[in-house]
């Protein structure tokens, strides 16, 4: 068996355990950073304190798997040059600003909001807290939307030509960006991840019940 595995099927193996072992944490945070805005939310519409318990009962549990999401995300990104190195020569010129729109876009907004989100309450008030909640919110809506059109191109490429070097340069970003599969990717994972979010807080709620 051992005889059979090459460096393409160690390095898919390898990647693959990456990938399916990150999916669990940014699906996880996209949902529960919405479920986070709409509790705080409520909270400061009804003045109820359950809200307030969840929100603070959840919101630790947010700043683990955000913090898991990151660090898993950063091995995968080396994979992409360590394992695909050729195609990260060939695809980069495409996908590298697509990765780097979603850090400057989605991540910066995410990390930037974050502190204030987790030990702001008491020092910013209620109103800009909730702000706070919202923009990372937003941010990691922003962080799917990238990422879901890095990989709809690379199902459904568009927008490009080749260069002298075989590389795929880009030259419609509209066209690339809003590639044919990318509206129903986006569609289809930000409802898993709200999906993923909704089943975990009815499981734990049932478990404390």
């Amino acid at each position: 068996m051992l005889s059979n595995l090459d460096a393409l099927l160690l390095a898919r193996a390898q990647f693959g355990f990456t990938v399916a072992f990150h999916i669990i944490f940014p699906a996880f945070s996209i949902g529960l950073a919405s479920y986070l805005a709409v509790l705080e939310g409520l909270w400061l519409a009804t003045g109820r304190q359950v809200y307030l318990d969840l929100f603070k009962y959840w919101i630790k549990i947010f700043a683990v798997a955000f913090a898991m999401g990151v660090v898993s995300g950063l091995v995968m990104s080396y994979q992409f040059g360590t394992n695909w190195s050729v195609f990260s020569d060939k695809a980069g010129p495409v996908l590298g600003p697509l990765m780097a729109y979603e850090v400057l876009t989605a991540f910066f907004l995410e990390a930037g909001f974050l502190g204030v989100m987790l030990f702001g309450m008491r020092k910013v008030g209620p109103r800009l807290h909730f702000l706070a909640t919202l923009m990372v919110a937003l941010g990691t809506f922003f962080s799917a939307f990238w990422i879901l059109s890095v990989n709809s191109w690379m199902h459904t490429p568009q927008g490009h030509a080749m260069n002298d070097q075989g590389q795929f340069v880009p030259q419609d970003w509209w066209a690339i960006v809003f590639n044919p599969s990318f509206p129903f990717r986006l569609v289809h994972m930000v409802l898993a991840a709200y999906l993923t979010t909704a089943l975990v807080v009815g499981a734990v709620g049932a478990w404390h019940l």
